[in-house]
């Protein structure tokens, strides 16, 4: 049993893996004295003045509040959507096999066929370079042009829309706009965690139990790029929904604990329709987008009987907050809650 399902954090949510984009450096903040000394070496290194280093101190604690304010302004932003916005395409909102491409639907019923090997799987796949990284066809041209058009429909909508994780600033939470329940519940639980349970399995466990699925934007005077980073996941899944553009290729490498990564590090060309999966602690990032404007979605995966024994944020046994929202994809069994929020 993986425990109960309910809405926690670990701690280190709001210590560690803050972001400085100035800087394109993730940091652990526990109180002022413990961050000077960590990193004076750093911004003297990098000519950090003391009005600079107020400036950064004061970003921190925004991006703590913040995390801490994200359930709560979550579940606000779902309720106004749910009342006010409307669907230009609400026939999307519940998932249908001609969304999906051929090979991502024999992938799925070679999945659930106790004699079909693991071969055969990868027969429908692409092995990428970087270690245990795949590509494979999952939607059709048509859904993406839909799916998109959908997106600027609520992004024109002027409704609000939450950041979708510490790194990207322009994108959509796709849980607060009615995407959930009917789309991406079966999507991950009856498609791609079997698929992944197969490919992953000491990253999967007793399966994939929850997810984060999002879309992220780039374009010139926006978002152009993403630093080097890891996922707070298991399983990562990242869909190229279009638009045309050039350059924004994706690199990634081996595993955050592994000392090598980064001198072995990989291109991946986005290709509309074309999804990459990989485990979620694989180091990556985006380069620059030269022209036009590039929308991916991302889906978060988590499993709960993996990630209770050890969080992915800060590789230790998970010390679990209680807060509003969707949490990250821990469950509890019969233990104790350090604190709610």
């Amino acid at each position: 049993m993986a425990g109960l399902r309910g809405s926690y954090v670990c701690s280190c949510a709001f210590e560690r893996n803050i972001f400085l984009k100035k800087l394109k450096l993730h940091v652990v903040f526990k109180d002022e004295e413990q961050f000077k000394r960590d990193y004076k070496e750093e911004f003297s290194r990098r000519g950090i003045s003391e009005n600079q280093y107020a400036e950064i101190i004061s970003g921190v604690y925004e991006e703590i509040d913040r995390r801490k304010a994200s359930g709560p302004d979550s579940v606000k932003r779902k309720k106004i959507i749910s009342e006010s916005y409307k669907h230009l395409h609400p026939h999307l909102l519940r998932l249908k096999d001609e969304y999906l491409a051929d090979d991502f639907l024999q992938m799925i019923t070679l999945s659930k066929d106790r004699f079909a090997t693991k071969e055969a799987l990868l027969s429908k796949l692409v092995k990428e370079k970087a270690p245990l990284t795949y590509s494979f066809k999952v939607f059709t041209d048509s859904f993406c042009d839909q799916f998109l058009e959908e997106m600027e429909n609520f992004i024109q909508s002027g409704l609000p829309i939450g950041k979708p994780n510490t790194m990207n600033n322009y994108g959509i939470l796709l849980l607060e706009i009615g995407f959930k329940e009917y789309f991406f519940d079966p999507l991950v639980f009856n498609f791609l965690s079997p698929i992944a349970k197969i490919l992953y399995p000491d990253w999967v466990g007793d399966g994939l139990d929850s997810h984060r699925p999002f879309i992220v934007g780039y374009q010139l005077g926006k978002d152009v790029d993403l630093s080097y980073h890891y996922d707070d996941a298991e399983i990562t899944l990242n869909v190229s929904l279009g638009k045309e553009f050039n350059g924004g290729e994706l690199y990634i490498s081996g595993m955050k604990d592994e000392l090598d990564w980064s001198s072995h590090c990989y291109k991946y060309e986005h290709r509309k329709t074309r999804g990459l999966l990989h485990r979620g602690q694989q180091m990556h990032g985006a380069m620059e987008i030269e022209d036009g404007e590039r929308y991916n979605l991302v889906i978060w995966m988590r499993s709960s009987s993996v990630r209770n024994k050890c969080c992915p944020m800060c590789d230790r046994k998970p010390n679990l907050v209680e807060v509003e929202g969707e949490g990250a994809g821990f469950t509890v069994n019969n233990v104790d809650i350090c604190c709610t929020l």
